[in-house]
C-alpha cells in the first residue's frame, strides 16, 4: 500500500503528526510550530453555526428523470420528457437543534437541489403541504415560540400554544402536526411537498400556477407516539442511519413527482386563496399530473462538506419557473440565501456541493473564501463595451406575475370558504378515519395538558372547537378527565 506524506494546508510536508515542537528542559512549545497552530485553529473552526431552523438532518444524492410531459406548462429544461438530472436532497427536522432526536413530533424538511443544464433549481419544502403562518414577517416570532425560553433554556408549552392560538392561520398545519404524519416512520416513508405556489412559464410565454407533490414509492408509514419516544431514547440518529444504510445496501428510495396546475386567471376567483401557504388546493379541482421520478442512489462521502454545507435557497430558479404572490415564498427568497451567506460564507455557492454544473458568468467578485474568479481581461461592471457577459432580455413575457392590481388584491383578500379553520376541519372529518381521530385527540390532549396557564388552555380548547365542534367538546372532556385523575393521584400520595 502506498503511503502518502502528510502536508500542511499549503501543501508543505509535515515532520510529525504526534509531537509538537518544543525547546528547553521544560519542553515549552514554540509558537513557530506553525503546523500545530494550523491544526488547532482548524479544529476550533470545524463547525459552522448550525441552522436556526432545520438544524438536524441528513441527505443523499440521486437522479431525477422526467417521465411525464409537462412541456405545455413549463419550458424548464430538466422537466422536458426523458431528461435525467443529478440532484441532492436534505431531510431535516424544523425545531430541534443539531443533536436532537430524529423522532420528535415535528414537521420534516424536504429540500431538493436539481443540478440542471440551466443552473441549479432548489425546491425547499416540507413533508406537509401547508405551514403555520402565511406571512414571513411572523416567521422569527413563530420559531422563537417553538424553541427555548431565554432564562431556563427549556421548551415551553405555554409559549407554543400562546402563539398558535393567537395565530388562527396555524390551525391547518397544527392539525397535520398532531396527526399520524407528524411522526413518519423514516424519511423514506413520508411524502414531500413544495408547499408554496410557484409559477410555470411555457415556451409560448403562457403562465400557470403550480404546486409540487412528491409521493413516496415506499408507502406512507408512521410511528406511534410511544414508538417515537422509545426510539428517541435509543437512537437519536434513527432517520439518518436508516437512510444511509438503505442506500449503502442498494435499496434506493424513490418518489414520484406530481404537480397541480391552475390556469393563471383562475387564481383570481378560486374559492381558497391559492397563494396562502396555510391552504391547499382541492385535488378534485386540480388533479395531480405526473412529472417524473426521483431516486436516491448515492450517500455523501463527507457529511460536513456535502450535507452540512449544502445551501438550498428558494431564490434559485431556472428559466420556466418563477415566484408567485405567496408572501411567505417572497420572504424566503431573501432570507434563505442571506442565512447561507452568514452560516457558510459569502461565496457558499462556489462550494462543490452547491456549485451548478452549468458555467457561471457574472460580475460578482471578492468576499471571504473566494476561489472562482474572472480573468483579468473581464470587466468588473455592466453594461460594458468590451465583450463582458450581458443579460439577454426575454422576448416573451415570463419570469414574474402580472402586477395588475386585481391579482395582487386577490392574493391578500378573503376568498370564498377561506376561513383559517375550514381546511383543518376537512382534514380532521373527511381524511382521518375513526381510529386516526382517536389518536389525534389523544395527541392533542397530551400536548395541551402541558399548558399551565388556564387562559391559554381555554384558548387551545376554543382553537380546536373552531376546527370541529365535536373535537373541541371531546378535548374539553379529556382534559377534565386528566385533571381529575391527576388530582385523585395527588390526594392518594398526600
Amino acid at each position: 500500500m502506498t503511503v502518502h506524506h502528510s502536508t500542511t494546508q499549503s501543501g508543505a510536508p509535515v515532520t510529525s503528526d504526534a509531537h509538537s515542537q518544543s525547546v528547553g528542559a521544560d519542553g515549552a512549545i514554540i509558537l513557530t510550530d506553525h503546523y500545530l497552530v494550523e491544526k488547532l485553529a482548524q479544529f476550533n473552526r470545524e463547525r459552522v453555526p448550525e441552522r436556526v431552523v432545520h438544524a438536524k438532518g441528513g441527505g443523499a444524492f440521486g437522479t431525477f428523470v422526467a417521465t411525464g410531459d409537462v412541456s405545455a406548462y413549463t419550458k424548464a429544461a430538466f422537466l422536458q420528457p426523458g431528461v435525467e438530472t443529478e440532484m441532492l436532497i436534505r431531510f431535516s427536522s424544523v425545531a430541534g437543534e443539531n443533536g436532537s432526536p430524529d423522532t420528535w413530533r415535528d414537521p420534516r424538511g424536504f429540500a431538493v437541489k436539481f443540478y440542471t443544464s440551466e443552473g441549479n433549481y432548489d425546491l425547499v419544502g416540507n413533508n406537509t403541504p401547508v405551514f403555520f403562518i402565511r406571512d414571513g414577517i411572523k416567521f422569527p416570532d413563530f420559531i422563537h415560540s417553538q424553541k427555548r425560553l431565554p432564562g431556563s433554556h427549556l421548551r415551553d408549552a405555554d409559549m407554543q400554544w400562546d402563539f398558535w392560538t393567537l395565530s388562527p392561520e396555524s390551525a391547518h398545519q397544527v392539525t397535520w402536526l398532531m396527526g399520524d404524519r407528524g411522526l413518519p416512520k423514516t424519511w423514506r416513508h413520508m411524502q414531500g411537498y413544495g408547499s408554496h405556489t410557484y409559477q410555470w412559464i411555457n415556451a409560448a410565454g403562457e403562465r400557470f400556477w403550480v404546486k409540487y407533490h412528491f409521493h413516496t414509492r415506499q408507502g406512507v408509514e408512521n410511528l406511534t407516539s410511544e414508538e417515537a419516544e422509545r426510539i428517541a431514547g435509543e437512537n437519536a440518529d434513527y432517520y439518518i442511519q436508516d437512510l444511509y444504510e438503505s442506500i449503502a445496501e442498494g435499496s434506493f428510495p424513490s418518489w414520484d413527482l406530481f404537480v397541480q396546475v391552475m390556469p393563471y386567471e383562475e387564481a383570481k376567483t378560486y374559492r381558497y386563496n391559492p397563494f396562502d401557504l396555510t391552504k391547499v388546493w382541492s385535488k378534485k379541482d386540480y388533479p395531480l399530473i405526473p412529472v417524473g421520478t426521483m431516486t436516491l442512489n448515492r450517500n455523501p462521502e463527507n457529511y460536513f462538506a456535502q450535507i452540512e454545507q449544502a445551501a438550498f435557497a428558494p431564490s434559485n430558479f431556472v428559466p420556466g419557473i418563477a415566484a408567485s404572490p405567496d408572501k411567505m415564498l417572497q420572504a424566503r427568497i431573501f432570507s434563505y440565501a442571506d442565512a447561507h451567506r452568514y452560516r457558510v460564507g459569502t461565496n457558499h455557492a462556489q462550494l462543490p456541493v452547491n456549485a451548478p454544473k452549468s458555467e457561471v458568468r457574472n460580475y460578482s467578485q471578492d468576499g471571504a473564501s473566494r476561489f472562482h474568479f474572472n480573468s483579468p481581461q473581464t470587466p468588473v461592471y455592466a453594461p460594458n463595451s468590451v465583450g463582458g457577459p450581458a443579460a439577454v432580455e426575454p422576448q416573451i413575457p415570463g419570469g414574474r406575475w402580472e402586477n395588475d392590481g386585481e391579482l395582487t388584491l386577490a392574493a391578500h383578500s378573503l376568498h370564498p370558504e377561506d376561513g383559517d379553520f375550514v381546511q383543518a376541519g376537512i382534514l380532521y372529518r373527511e381524511v382521518f378515519d375513526d381510529a386516526a381521530r382517536g389518536r389525534f385527540l389523544q395527541t392533542v390532549a397530551g400536548a395541551v395538558s402541558g399548558v399551565k396557564r388556564a387562559d391559554i388552555k381555554e384558548r387551545a380548547i376554543q382553537y380546536w372547537t373552531n376546527v370541529d365542534a365535536g373535537l373541541g367538546a371531546k378535548l374539553r372532556a379529556e382534559l377534565g378527565h386528566q385533571s381529575q385523575s391527576q388530582a385523585e393521584a395527588a390526594n392518594k400520595i398526600g
